[in-house]
């Protein structure tokens, strides 16, 4: 499944503070927008798309918020998971339900099953800057899978701001703040659980979000958008 679009453009210096705090900016945040990534393996192939398309944004004050919904795709094009998560931004600091980072392999595992969580957000202030530690952020995610109940703890913590970096894709070319990461996930089923632990990498565009992220499992980058 392919979609393409008008590459977006980026380029310059990074976020002001009069910019940042124009949170109607984020094209997270713009109704009907959507963004397509390629997720790739840890040999670095092409295994599969995940689609996010933007809705239900509401203004309110200072805050403006959106529903994401996502697809995740395998590399033939085959529908593998469904998901929707909340984007939220506040005085120019985006903040994206966690719930958008679990990996390829944990939304297909849990695409059939009944899963019930609390909103907890990842914040990518308006002001970083290199050498900026972020906050750290721990959802806990309760499943019915046909059954059987499984619980799951997200833990991403040790984020800092480790420079600026150029990014470019088919999508468009962005400046991007480099963000890394540490995260743990551990599922149990009938009280036992194996943490998977992940050292990461994400580029994050002001003004728009996440375009790219890396990790020894394998990454993934924005190729379209329209």
């Amino acid at each position: 499944m392919k979609k393409t679009g008008l590459p977006l453009l980026l380029c310059g210096a990074f976020a002001t503070q009069g910019y940042s705090q124009d949170c109607k900016s984020f094209y997270y945040l713009q109704n009907n927008k959507t963004i397509e990534m390629s997720i790739y393996n840890k040999k670095g192939d092409e295994n599969g798309k995940q689609v996010y398309a933007v809705s239900d944004v509401k203004n309110g004050g200072n805050t403006v918020t959106a529903t994401l919904n996502s697809e995740m795709f395998d590399k033939k094009g085959k529908s593998l998971a469904k998901g929707k998560g909340v984007i939220q931004c506040t005085g120019g600091v985006m903040m994206v339900d966690i719930k958008m980072i679990l990996p390829a392999a944990q939304q297909e595992q849990f695409a059939a099953a009944d899963a019930k969580a609390d909103n907890i957000y990842m914040e990518y202030p308006a002001s970083m800057k290199t050498g900026d530690p972020l906050k750290d952020a721990t959802m806990n995610l309760e499943i019915d899978n046909k059954g059987m109940k499984q619980s799951v703890q997200v833990i991403v913590n040790e984020r800092k701001v480790d420079g600026q970096e150029s990014v470019t894709t088919t999508a468009g070319t962005w400046d991007c703040f480099r963000i890394t990461y540490k995260s743990r996930i551990t599922i149990k089923t009938m009280g036992i659980g194996i943490p998977v632990n992940v050292e990461g990498t994400e580029w994050f565009a002001p003004g728009f979000g996440v375009v790219k992220t890396q990790s020894k499992q394998g990454g993934t980058a924005i190729t379209a958008i329209r």
